[in-house]
């Protein structure tokens, strides 16, 4: 099943985001490692670490004993052995079980199931985040694979004027230096998209880590970015107060603390047990004994209780300090509230900023292109000289390499005001 897999994505040629987003949650190890840290958390949860089960024992043992003895009876008479051996056998079973502990166990399975929770709420964090990072270093492969289609199509134009320039000075409409200024700008292209490749190919190995490491060969990403929802601040914020991932981690350890307080008050109260054994003892007794052998098996139960009526004062210490730690989680919740509050404002601005500012660019994509086609235009008859229609060429790549980081920033700025409103694993990739 796995060479099955494993060739399927040797075969892929383009990751869609959702694509991306299924292979990082599969095979990212952080995902993983955190899945393990779940599973840890919900073994710990699990009424077989509650103390709610009684506890069974089995005890078993042999003596054995060579004697030199000498015994007087009442009779009078006198009895010497040496070497008298005697020996004596036990087993037993044993159960204990805590009927009642001050309510103790019953707030540390529930502080326990509470902890499972939390640590599925740092998953999710983990995953939120994983998927964010996912997402920069994506991004980042589609904005490079977008520069070097424009780079590759600025080679090829300065490709196409060296050759103009070489048939105009074969022809002697032209100078050997606009023959030398093209050849510098198309070295000067050439060096621009072999380090742009470069960097390609580094970004491509960075989300291949994020991947898991599971792809084998060559891929693209899918370049396409859409804006077509149109988000509402009010009710993003509302959401954001009842799913940001730090506030349900607050209200999540409110919860425990409160339960440490009811743990450490139950040991002001008794706790009562019930005990119950069956065992099975033999004697072989040496010749000076009443009896050669004895055996008896038997049942016994009982109860016991216990009450510790003053520890030295460290209860009482637990409970305040207890007290005292859920106010913090409390305060903490008020000034997690704030920072959400500015954070989330901030991220919509720079969303709105952003989006605007791509907008703009795409524009100025259209100018740049007018310009620089009636440039090429009024070039090709003499009548802009090579610096000009050079520095159309570069506002045109400008342009186009602004807009790709305009687009992209616009969408990490997006995802980055989802997350903040805990609804970033709710949407569609």
């Amino acid at each position: 099943m796995l060479l099955v897999v494993s060739k399927l994505i040797a075969q892929e040629q383009v990751i869609t985001p959702n694509k991306a987003v299924s292979l990082a949650l599969e095979n990212n190890y952080g995902i993983k490692l955190v899945n393990n840290q779940l599973e840890v958390a919900k073994n710990n949860a699990d009424i077989l670490n509650s103390r709610y089960l009684p506890t069974i024992t089995g005890n078993a043992g042999a003596t054995h004993n060579i004697d030199n003895t000498e015994a007087q009876f009442s009779n009078g008479n006198l009895t010497v052995l040496n070497g008298a051996k005697s020996s004596r056998f036990n087993a037993s079973v044993n159960l204990n079980y805590v009927l009642f502990d001050g309510l103790g166990r019953s707030y540390n399975y529930k502080q326990l199931k509470e902890r499972y929770q939390l640590t599925e709420l740092q998953a999710r964090e983990t995953i939120e985040n994983t998927i964010f990072q996912l997402f920069t270093v994506y991004y980042s492969v589609a904005q490079l694979i977008e520069n070097n289609s424009a780079i590759k199509q600025t080679l090829a134009i300065s490709k196409d004027r060296l050759l103009r320039a070489k048939y105009q000075f074969d022809y002697g409409q032209s100078t050997k230096l606009n023959v030398l200024n093209a050849e510098v700008d198309i070295n000067n292209d050439s060096i621009n998209l072999i380090n742009a490749k470069q960097q390609l190919i580094n970004f491509k190995r960075d989300l291949n880590v994020v991947f898991g490491n599971v792809i084998t060969n060559d891929f693209d990403v899918d370049t396409t970015i859409n804006f077509d929802v149109l988000y509402n601040k009010e009710t993003l914020f509302e959401s954001a107060k009842n799913r940001n991932i730090s506030l349900l981690q607050i209200d999540k350890n409110i919860s425990i603390s409160s339960y440490d307080i009811k743990s450490g008050k139950s040991a002001y109260l008794p706790t009562l047990g019930l005990t119950g054994s069956y065992g099975w003892n033999k004697n072989n007794n040496n010749a000076a004994s009443f009896l050669a052998v004895s055996t008896n098996t038997g049942i016994s139960g009982g109860l016991n209780l216990s009450w510790n009526l003053f520890d030295g004062g460290s209860t009482i210490t637990r409970v305040k300090n207890a007290k005292i730690n859920l106010e913090n989680q409390q305060l903490q919740k008020e000034l997690v509230l704030i920072n959400l509050e500015r954070d989330f404002n901030n991220a919509w601005d720079d969303y709105q900023n952003k989006l605007n500012i791509y907008k703009i660019q795409e524009d100025n994509i259209i100018t740049s292109q007018n310009n620089f086609d009636r440039t090429q235009e009024k070039f090709k008859i003499g009548q802009v000289n090579s610096i000009e229609f050079r520095q159309a060429q570069l506002n045109l790549l400008n342009a186009e390499l602004s807009r790709n980081q305009a687009k992209y920033q616009a969408k990490l700025s997006e995802l980055q005001l989802l997350q903040l409103s805990g609804e970033l694993l709710n949407i569609s990739f």
